[in-house]
């Protein structure tokens, strides 16, 4: 990885009392633009790492240099108006409104208060957040938009790093899941280099684009891609703090339009009653799907195919299972499952691209 925007560099931090340090020798290279999230069991130092990069916590020796500087080379409060800090207590001040509470580095840098008011609209507009909401106070917003100031905050004075300490794990998990993929469509839109802690590796997973595994004593134990992690873990450490669902988290990963789909038991409105039962033949089916056009109708039993009529001419019942190109295959899995079928229709909700069978998805539980 050639001239990454963070690099970390045999870095060791003891605290004083501990015979163990809290961090030992650790380097690692984080590409401009990319998510890292670092994982681990508790004592594994992630947090302390994050610390290190802004200097919250002085490491006790080796290197890090954010855009090729080194951290050391300035004041800690300068580097730190530089980088973006988003902690799960969230942190804002809880009597200063939601205004004040964003533009508080740029307010430090100097800006004028028109450039701050029109900074903190542009952020409430991006996190999505009602814009009437920055004259109120922390205390009249929910978890998960207070948690979205506070990404806000860290993003007022447009940093090109941003470091996140489990910032979502204080709200529950649906609102998680939304913060989740709001960080991701932020993180398309802006390609800020982004140090993710957190402690759920299914989280580490859905948001890394690199994910560091850290073992007791800050030792790393692997970094690698989610889809290289989870097809070939590098010792038996990782593959425990993996757990016995790495399969189904692999499925996560892969995409329904990732897999060559089959055209499946299905003919168009005009097919005769012969060529539908041909059709089903063919897939060793009971059951054939019409379309009209490019768009699916329906299924009917081969049993209720009329000779002389065509396939369109029949009754059809709607399909249990619908799922979209883009979906992941764990949403194709349990979507057949909830069913109780064995076969779902991929469809956009115009055009028809095929049929994902249950045994295509457990193929790629077993590769």
């Amino acid at each position: 990885m050639s001239d990454p925007m963070i690099r970390l560099d045999d870095v060791t931090k003891s605290f004083p009392g501990t015979s163990e340090p809290a961090v030992d020798g650790l380097s690692l290279p984080i590409a401009a633009g990319e998510i890292v999230t670092l994982v681990g069991p508790s004592g594994c130092g992630k947090t302390t790492t994050l610390k290190m990069i802004n200097r919250i916590i002085e490491p006790t020796s080796g290197t890090i240099t954010v855009d090729g500087e080194d951290v050391r080379s300035r004041p800690a409060h300068e580097l730190r108006r530089g980088i973006g800090y988003v902690i799960q207590q969230i942190g804002l001040l809880p009597h200063k409104t939601i205004e004040d509470n964003v533009t508080t580095v740029p307010r430090l840098l100097g800006w004028d208060d028109q450039r701050q008011s029109d900074r903190a609209h542009e952020l409430m507009e991006l996190m999505d957040l009602d814009q009437s909401m920055l004259s109120r106070y922390p205390s009249e917003l929910s978890g998960g938009q207070r948690q979205r100031v506070g990404v806000a905050r860290a993003l007022a004075a447009d940093p090109p790093v941003l470091l996140m300490d489990e910032p979502f794990g204080a709200v529950d998990p649906i609102v998680r899941r939304r913060l989740q993929e709001q960080l991701l469509g932020l993180q398309e839109e802006l390609g800020k280099t982004i140090v993710f802690v957190t402690h759920d590796i299914d989280e580490a997973i859905a948001l890394g684009d690199r994910v560091a595994i850290l073992n007791v004593g800050g030792h790393l134990a692997q970094y690698a891609t989610p889809t290289e992690l989870l097809s070939n873990p590098a010792d038996d450490f990782v593959v425990d703090f993996l757990g016995d669902e790495r399969a189904l988290r692999r499925l996560s990963l892969l995409h329904v339009a990732d897999l060559e789909l089959a055209e499946g038991p299905v003919v168009a409105a005009n097919a005769s009653a012969a060529d539908a039962r041909a059709a089903a033949d063919d897939y060793d089916a009971n059951w054939v799907g019409v379309t009209d056009d490019e768009r699916l109708r329906g299924w009917l039993w081969t049993s209720e195919l009329v000779d002389g009529k065509s396939a369109g001419d029949h009754d059809t019942r709607d399909f249990r299972v619908w799922i979209r190109p883009e979906d992941s295959l764990r949403t194709a899995l349990d979507a057949i499952v909830s069913s109780r079928n064995n076969v779902a229709v991929v469809s956009d909700g115009q055009s028809y691209h095929g049929m994902l069978f249950v045994e295509q998805v457990t193929a790629e539980l077993l590769a």
